[in-house]
């Protein structure tokens, strides 16, 4: 989670829901969420989920078709359309065209194809698949959970309060998450996962209000020289949102991004475990406890190849 120039933190990062730090720690905790049945398969694989929390993120530039999963821009669609709009993807498509679901964001129906698609993997007893398909879930249920993953005012840009992505989702959890209060109780069933993302969506865009206002407002009080400030990180030093003004946003906001990392941390759990369930209740114990050879060299090489690609335009929170 480390960070760097605001420039370059603020055109880089912005799309990166919590953070690489708040990811894997989401990820983590999640797991600790699961029922005794599910419990030792997925902390035998804790580091693997951890590690792999950010792989959504490093594919974002670089692979077609991975941007729009991680975000909706739901005031693209006008007034309350979060509550509106088609839950399902193909009734989606016959009202907007695909093009405009591409270009504005498709993480709900996103995250119902990947329950889908886990659900799919516990039925076929597939460890390397469970374990890939866990991690990639929990980095797009996370973002559903961040506010400014749920507007076209993704980064401030539009009212002048360019950086507030990286101030929200990542500096206050880096100064401030060994305070905060992550613990969720244990997973539960969903009944219906398509209402469950979509409610996080609904969530979420209800907070960007406060988000936006309470930043503005404190500008307005804090003077260039003590909203920011430098800090050293490794060898570098680094302008950043000073400490001062951190923790007033962060009280001004009364606790927002704790609450939605512990929502997001629950919400997590409850879709492992409603996969676990739709896909029969495997015994866990059974089946291999870690990720193959196969799957760590696969691994090996997307990382290679990711580090290689050249970057693509990706629609969408982008500038």
């Amino acid at each position: 989670m480390l960070l760097v120039c605001l420039p370059l933190l603020f055109l880089a990062r912005r799309a990166q829901a919590w953070g690489f730090f708040g990811h894997r720690l989401l990820n983590r905790l999640a797991v600790y969420t699961l029922p005794p049945a599910m419990v030792g398969f997925y902390k035998a694989n804790i580091d693997y989920l951890t590690a792999n929390a950010t792989r959504p993120d490093s594919r974002r530039t670089v692979v077609p078709g991975e941007a729009p999963k991680h975000f909706l821009d739901v005031d693209r669609y006008g007034d309350s359309a979060e509550f509106k709009m088609p839950r399902r993807y193909a009734d989606a498509i016959a009202r907007y065209t695909e093009d405009s679901l591409l270009r504005h964001g498709i993480v709900p129906w996103n995250v119902v194809t990947m329950k889908n698609q886990l659900t799919a993997a516990f039925q076929a007893r597939d460890t390397d698949r469970i374990m890939r398909l866990s991690a990639d879930m929990g980095h797009y249920i996370a973002d559903a959970c961040v506010p400014l993953h749920t507007t076209k005012n993704y980064n401030g840009q539009l009212t002048g309060q360019r950086g507030i992505h990286g101030l929200w989702e990542s500096r206050l959890p880096e100064l401030l998450s060994t305070d905060y209060d992550l613990f969720s109780g244990k997973a539960q069933y969903l009944d219906n996962p398509s209402d469950a993302i979509w409610g996080a969506v609904i969530r979420s865009h209800a907070a960007v209000d406060s988000v936006l206002r309470f930043e503005k407002e404190l500008t307005a009080q804090y003077p260039e020289d003590q909203k920011f400030g430098y800090e050293q990180r490794g060898t570098q030093t680094v302008r950043t949102y000073s400490r001062e003004f951190s923790r007033a946003y962060h009280s001004r906001l009364n606790g927002q991004v704790e609450r939605q990392m512990r929502y997001a941390t629950a919400l997590i759990g409850n879709f492992w475990y409603t996969c676990w369930v739709d896909g029969g209740s495997p015994d866990l114990s059974k089946m291999p406890r870690t990720p193959s050879e196969t799957e760590k060299q696969r691994l090996e090489r997307e990382a290679k190849e990711t580090a290689a690609a050249p970057a693509i335009a990706a629609p969408g929170h982008d500038e």
